[in-house]
């Protein structure tokens, strides 16, 4: 299964963007957002969404959901076709990986809470 940081750079690099340009879209150092394609745990809902912006693709194609197409159009740009299927069920997928990522970064600074008012 690929990942979506993988995902993500494989767009990237079929679009010929820069990790710089990537970085300087999401405000982060070159280093940083070369993180965020390697640790998936990383990624932040604002993040998605301004990558996906970036790559002109729709938060759900970064999961790799497959689907039919739907025109979405950003202020005046031209309408470009996406892929959702199911919409709902695809955006509650997204949502449900999403939390299960926020829920395990939460646990693991929990447990660093702890180790820290131990010592």
């Amino acid at each position: 299964m690929t990942t979506i940081g993988a995902r993500i750079r494989k767009l990237r690099e079929d679009k010929n963007i820069s990790q710089e340009t990537m970085a300087l879209e999401l405000d982060l150092t070159q280093s940083n957002y070369g993180r965020l394609e390697k640790d998936d745990k990383r990624l932040t809902v604002p993040k998605l969404q301004k990558i996906s912006e970036v790559l002109k693709v729709s938060i759900s194609y970064l999961f790799n959901e497959q689907s039919s197409k739907v025109i979405h159009q950003h202020d005046n740009e031209n309408p470009s076709a996406y892929n959702v299927e199911h919409l709902y069920q695809n955006n509650k997928e997204v949502t449900d990986k999403l939390m299960e990522q926020y829920e395990f970064r939460l646990k693991e600074k929990d447990e660093l809470i702890e180790l820290l008012k131990n010592k």
